[in-house]
């Protein structure tokens, strides 16, 4: 079993439990890097837009690694529990920490966003 550590200044921050698992990326979004907040459209996730419609406009994970899909669909590593620090966070057109964190509860993902001072 994988477990995460809280490193100050990192991504994850409080001691919630972390949950990894191994997703599809969607190929053709050039390099998304770690803390991307990403929405799931036809079993694939990408950066998740608000005015998306295919799904992936309500996020649902957060990627756990960078990735380069300039090459087509990656099976990486996305966070589907824990708590992450707002400001480390990379949110696609339309979200924000709030929007996120409001369809984690709306699903009940069990993901919250943090505002450190």
């Amino acid at each position: 079993m994988r477990t995460e550590t809280y490193t100050p200044g990192d991504l994850l921050v409080g001691d919630y439990p972390v949950a990894v698992r191994a997703v599809t990326i969607a190929g053709g979004q050039g390099i998304l890097k770690r803390g991307t907040v990403l929405g799931e459209a036809a079993g694939k996730f990408l950066l998740s837009a608000s005015a998306a419609t295919d799904g992936s406009e309500v996020p649902s994970a957060v990627l756990a690694v960078d990735v380069d899909t300039a090459g087509g669909d990656v099976l990486k590593d996305a966070y589907a529990s824990g708590e992450f620090d707002a400001a480390k966070l990379i949110f696609g057109a339309g979200h924000n920490a709030a929007s996120a964190e409001s369809a984690w509860r709306k699903s009940a993902a069990p993901m919250f966003v943090r505002q450190l001072a």
